[in-house]
């Protein structure tokens, strides 16, 4: 109730005040106040844009002239930036000039420096090949038995002297006191001088024979012939006219015929002695006082006929080869009417046997055909590859690599593996020759072929730091050599019938080389197999047998078709 007369009040309150307002708005009073207060404002609105226009205007001539002063400072900074410009850019040009000036000098540099480079590699690379060329010329030149395959007997004039290790002594030479005497060796006389009683004897009571004799032998050599003639009478026939005679023993069929004691000397003064057929004759011709006079075509064909009639020794020396555990192989060049040919050397230590077979060459077609060709057993040889299709086992010979250390350590003196190499080998040789009946010991072997890898390891690592020239690589070759075929360098410390080395052979083929050398050429390929074969037999007598002259006379009385040989011992004096 209270509430609804306070809202009537307030709007009868509201509705007189509007009335008021209302009539002072018809009467135009309340507008003309309105104007008035408005003339007021324009007219103070007026008075201040005045000002303002004045600020404006006197702002804009501060602009004006703060314009026209930048304009000059403007202008004035735009003339000196253009002559700086100018300025700059004749510098930029200077330099430009000089830049390009320079760049022509450093290109000719740079060409006369890649000029210079070149011709300094060309230069090193031709130090590099007469270094090289000189590495070869010096190992060329100071290649001998020692540090290379070369035999002793090629060395010529300007071997190395053998140097003598013992200490002298100071004591006279011959037999020392205390020594057991061991005197020429005594004959039996042919015929006894007694010499008479000495001056100071005869008639003095004083001296009497003691019975004992002092005795003294003075032994001449005398050669002489002993000819033997048959004689067969002729008989004829008085109605055919046919005539007859007995027949003559085997093997008289020249008026003239030589025993097998004639043939043995002239043999073994050919073959084992390596006298020239001319002075075989000579020889002989002056020794028997010129009874004994033969043709150099009958020297010449005794080798023919000995091959002919020891077919049963070569058989066994063949089958001996065969059943031998180990055998040892080599090739050795020959000169046969101008051509090179080869001899393939076969030996066995163990039963006493060698082959000279001649070959027109070397490699597998020298191989084919001989008893090395099917050999089952353990081969021992230099570093020929040939030989690996052949065999078992192989073992290579220590002593040949012993001598390419050697020319290692000469001729790349700044590396270390081959002096370790060296002595490595030296050792283990050493420790094979001391075993006597020892057995190997697997752990001394063990060690040996630790250091044996270690070596090699370091001789690899040396040539990758230091590769090998093209002139000399047998170091080089020999370190790959010994890393590839490792177990054949080494089975000699693991099979005690395995040789270190070929020895045996290079002996051999120096029997062979003795005589070619003494007879240049051989005129036939069939004179070079015959010399071949005869070497072959007189090994085998001198294995067997104390005197091989009474051999090989015995065999020169053969027929030439000798089935199976009997071996039998002659006596020294036969």
């Amino acid at each position: 109730m209270n509430h609804s007369f306070e809202i009537i009040t307030s709007l009868q309150y509201e509705n007189k005040a509007l009335k008021a307002e209302n009539r002072k708005l018809k009467s135009g009073q309340a507008f003309l106040g309105l104007k008035e207060h408005y003339k007021k404002e324009m007219a103070a609105k007026d008075r201040l844009i005045r000002e303002l226009k004045k600020e404006l205007a006197r702002a804009h001539a501060e602009t004006v002239t703060v314009r026209k002063y930048w304009s000059e400072v403007l202008d004035d900074l735009d003339a000196e930036r253009k002559k700086d410009v100018s300025k700059a850019k004749q510098e930029t040009k200077k330099m430009e000039a000089c830049f390009l000036e320079e760049r022509r000098k450093n290109e000719k540099l740079q060409d006369k420096l890649k000029e210079e480079r070149r011709q300094k590699y060309e230069m090193g690379m031709e130090l590099e090949k007469l270094k090289g060329l000189n590495q070869k010329l010096t190992a060329q030149v100071n290649r001998d038995f020692e540090n290379s395959s070369i035999p002793s007997s090629l060395q010529g004039p300007g071997r190395k002297k053998v140097t003598n290790s013992r200490e002298r002594t100071g004591r006279k030479p011959g037999g020392q006191p205390g020594h057991k005497v061991s005197g020429r060796k005594k004959h039996t006389p042919d015929k006894i001088i007694e010499l008479g009683i000495p001056e100071k004897c005869i008639g003095n009571p004083d001296f009497y024979a003691t019975g004992q004799y002092i005795v003294k032998q003075n032994v001449e050599l005398m050669v002489r012939t002993y000819t033997t003639e048959y004689r067969a009478r002729v008989w004829r026939n008085r109605k055919t006219g046919e005539r007859v005679h007995a027949g003559f023993p085997e093997g008289i069929v020249n008026e003239v015929n030589y025993s097998g004691s004639v043939k043995a000397m002239a043999f073994l003064l050919g073959n084992e002695c390596n006298v020239s057929h001319p002075k075989i004759k000579k020889f002989l011709y002056e020794v028997t006082g010129g009874e004994l006079d033969l043709s150099i075509g009958m020297i010449n064909g005794l080798c023919e006929e000995f091959s002919a009639k020891t077919e049963a020794e070569k058989q066994e020396i063949t089958e001996k080869l065969m059943s031998s555990p180990v055998m040892n192989v080599d090739f050795t060049n020959a000169n046969v009417n101008g051509q090179g040919a080869q001899v393939l050397v076969l030996a066995s230590e163990q039963n006493k046997a060698a082959l000279y077979i001649a070959r027109e060459c070397k490699g597998h077609k020298g191989i084919l055909g001989t008893p090395l060709e099917t050999y089952v057993g353990t081969a021992v040889h230099d570093h020929d590859r040939t030989f690996y299709s052949y065999g078992l086992r192989h073992q290579e010979c220590i002593q040949h690599n012993i001598r390419y250390a050697k020319g290692s350590i000469e001729n790349e003196p700044g590396l270390k593996w081959n002096h370790q190499m060296l002595g490595l080998l030296r050792e283990m040789l050493h420790y094979r020759n001391q075993l006597g009946e020892e057995p190997l010991d697997p752990v001394k072997v063990a060690e040996y072929e630790k250091r044996y890898d270690e070596i090699i390891d370091l001789g690899d690592s040396e040539y990758e730091e230091n590769p090998p020239g093209d002139y000399y690589r047998d170091g080089y070759n020999l370190c790959l050599r010994l890393r590839e075929y490792k177990e054949s360098e080494l089975l000699f410390l693991h099979d005690k019938k395995v040789p270190a080395d070929n020895s045996l052979c290079e002996r051999l083929c120096r029997v062979y080389k003795r005589k070619q050398k003494q007879a240049m050429v051989f005129r036939s390929f069939e004179n070079y197999k015959w010399l071949c074969d005869s070497l072959s037999v007189v090994y085998l007598l001198r294995q067997e047998s104390g005197n091989v002259y009474s051999d090989i006379t015995n065999i020169y009385e053969r027929k030439r078709s000798h089935p199976k040989r009997k071996k039998e011992k002659e006596p020294a004096s036969s």
